[in-house]
């Protein structure tokens, strides 16, 4: 599958359509352009995004079971699977069984992993300094608010959905029902 390649010119919306561009489209593209920035960055240390989710979370809770380590990051247990399978064979992390636990395996940091945090938490602040250029601190601290608020309230309606028929449908669930189609 192609990719797109933007230039500076080819913005994803005219302007006369962003000021009807729905807020939820805008996060979207203002998250994807963070992750791909910082990905052109991680690339030249062998890291992946999806790498570096896992290494973040790693660098301030050290030594998490793989179920725990899924939680945090927000993906699932397969996924992190083969992120610390990955991160494992590049020598960044080990995993482990506890002293009085065979069933949870649990994720360490390497001395290398660690290391890797001096380099590459910089890239990361230079995209965030990037993100932000002609924008006042103000306006970088609305916008912080705004976002907060946001997650706040999509969580809230997750929350509320729980043991309804509203719910996250899995993966393979979504494949099922278009395959029914």
């Amino acid at each position: 599958m192609a990719t797109s390649k933007l230039t500076e010119t080819q913005a994803p919306a005219q302007p006369g359509d962003i000021a009807n561009e729905r807020l939820a489209h805008m996060v979207k593209d203002a998250a994807r352009a963070y992750i791909r920035a910082l990905q052109m960055r991680l690339a030249e240390h062998t890291v992946s995004y999806g790498h570096w989710t896992i290494l973040r979370i790693l660098w301030d809770h050290d030594g998490l079971s793989q179920r725990e380590l899924s939680d945090l990051a927000g993906v699932t247990e397969p996924t992190t699977f083969a992120a610390v399978k990955a991160l494992e064979a590049l020598g960044y992390i080990e995993r482990t069984h506890l002293p009085g636990n065979k069933k949870n395996v649990h994720v360490f940091l390497t001395k290398t992993g660690r290391a890797l945090k001096r380099k590459l938490v910089p890239l990361a602040e230079e995209v965030n300094e990037i993100s932000v250029e002609g924008v006042s601190a103000e306006e970088v601290a609305t916008a912080r608010k705004v976002l907060i608020a946001i997650n706040r309230n999509l969580a809230k309606d997750e929350a509320a959905a729980q043991g309804t028929a509203r719910r996250v449908p899995s993966t393979r669930e979504l494949g099922r029902l278009l395959a029914d189609l």
